[in-house]
């Protein structure tokens, strides 16, 4: 079990916040709505090329650290009386999946990003951790979600409806047009040809770099993987958040979308847009809030103030 760690989040109240961002006139072009025609979804090569440029930047991983409040946030991941099986959509350097799997030692995961370097990173923290164990419950897989949707041997095309009796179906077909997807599976065992869906999604700090756009289909996606009363555990960039504020007018692909130097994009949400994306997928929301939290730059002395969504949302039984 990962140390014990402190985490609060509900250092201010966001509403209060609001209404000093919105009759802040510096900001105020942050709240406008998007005059422009909303920029397309930029090409996948650019999308996975701009990621793997940034993680080649923070290729040591110092930039990163173990999300191990996401324990405390989200504690169903740590029931360890039955193995479970978890899909991180954008697992990155490994932040998030490293200390689930300590904290579960029942816990298989399969870590789906778009970028090579960032699997390679995850790969590296998951190889030196001290307990061996980790690296057998561990599965990278090179995926453009938004793209290409998950490979079939997470959920073959009869085990993605909603009916259990179809799983009976789940066998694998030598002829089928799913045998392809199944050679590049990182775990798959003869008699079947999926791993009959997942217990959990987690989908941190990973929606917002996706073209809104194409965010209904990843949604759709997931709850399509996803086993019946299975949950879908959520965390990204709010509304007003530190990071939202610093760009600039130019660097606006949308409303509240918005586009780094580095070609790496990010999307800032409201509850609400958090609410309207995933009931429209079919889910139910268990939990839905902001998270606000005070931080220091102990270099800077400088005060920050940042704003995360944080939701739980199930598949219907």
């Amino acid at each position: 079990m990962a140390e014990e760690t402190q985490y609060f989040s509900k250092d201010f109240d966001f509403d209060e916040f609001r209404a000093e961002i919105e009759s802040d006139a510096s900001l105020r072009y942050h709240c406008e709505p998007f005059k422009d025609s909303p920029s397309s979804p930029c090409p996948p090569s650019e999308c996975s090329d701009a990621w793997k440029r940034f993680y080649e930047r923070h290729s040591t991983g110092r930039f990163f650290k173990e999300r191990r409040y996401l324990l405390k946030e989200f504690p169903e991941l740590l029931k360890d009386d039955v193995s479970s099986k978890l899909l991180e959509v954008g697992c990155g350097n490994g932040s998030t999946v490293l200390p689930i799997l300590r904290g579960n030692r029942s816990i298989v995961a399969y870590a789906f990003d778009c970028s090579t370097e960032a699997l390679e990173r995850a790969s590296e923290m998951i190889d030196a951790a001290v307990e061996v164990s980790l690296k057998q419950r561990f599965h990278p897989y090179l995926c453009d979600i938004s793209v290409n949707g998950f490979p079939h041997w997470l959920a073959c095309s009869s085990c993605r409806k909603n009916s259990p009796e179809i799983e009976s179906d789940c066998l694998l077909d030598v002829e089928g047009k799913e045998k392809s997807d199944l050679n590049n599976s990182p775990h798959f065992e003869g008699g079947e040809c999926c791993i009959r869906r997942v217990d959990f999604i987690t989908l941190i700090f990973t929606l917002s770099a996706i073209p809104f756009q194409k965010m209904p289909f990843v949604i759709e996606e997931c709850i399509s993987v996803l086993r019946p009363g299975g949950s879908l555990l959520f965390r990204d960039y709010g509304l007003y958040d530190m990071t939202m504020l610093r760009f600039e007018p130019k660097k606006r692909l949308g409303f509240r979308e918005y586009m780094r130097a580095d070609g790496t994009r990010s999307y800032f949400f409201s509850l609400n847009t958090v609410r309207d994306l995933f009931l429209s997928a079919g889910f139910i929301e268990l939990e839905l809030e902001y998270c606000c939290i005070k931080s220091v730059n102990r270099r800077t002395g400088k005060h920050m103030r940042r704003v995360w969504v944080h939701g739980k949302f199930q598949k219907p039984l």
